[in-house]
């Protein structure tokens, strides 16, 4: 069990409901955070978890090893950059705030995802694939437009960062309840 003070996790809700979940429901629930199921079961097997940060600790460290199989497979379940993505589910949910400044953009703003995005897919052969949370449209594309310089392999590195990032972000709501 991670270090913390005594009592800490009790003093959590969301962790202790976290700490508290069928593995079956705890893997559904952080397979939408990050969908590698390696790293959903190491996380799973660090339970209890003694503190948020202690949580967070170990989805980072864990999510730091992704491989680029995992990259490739996890990258399917995620809409490009400035889409909406559709549905009712969590995952649509996050997906869609994660998003709001390229969505709330306007039409200058996605026609210029779209064209960026179709440049990318057509060098990578997969979409871009951001941490869109509290960066504005224009950093985004930006940040897609510097990227194109990437060779593939070097590419497929940022894409698992980014990945780690985004998992991060949806720990915190898994505990949180959001």
């Amino acid at each position: 069990m991670p270090d913390s003070t005594p009592g800490e996790a009790v003093s959590d809700p969301g962790l202790a409901r976290v700490n508290a979940l069928p593995p079956a429901e705890f893997h559904t629930e952080f397979a939408r955070c990050l969908d590698v199921d390696r790293w959903v079961r190491a996380l799973a097997a660090e339970r209890p978890f003694a503190s948020r940060e202690a949580l967070l600790a170990a989805a980072d460290t864990h999510a730091r090893g992704m491989t680029d199989d995992e990259v490739r497979t996890a990258i399917a379940r995620h809409p490009r950059i400035g889409e909406r993505a559709q549905g009712t589910d969590t995952e649509s949910r996050w997906s869609r705030g994660e998003q709001s400044a390229v969505t709330a953009a306007g039409a200058d703003a996605e026609a210029a995802f779209r064209a960026a995005n179709a440049a990318y897919e057509a060098r990578f052969g997969h979409i871009y694939l951001v941490c869109a949370s509290g960066r504005s449209s224009q950093e985004l594309l930006d940040d897609l437009k510097r990227r194109m310089d990437n060779d593939p392999a070097a590419e497929t590195r940022v894409v698992a960062d980014e990945f780690r990032k985004i998992a991060l972000v949806r720990v915190g709501k898994v505990v949180d309840g959001s």
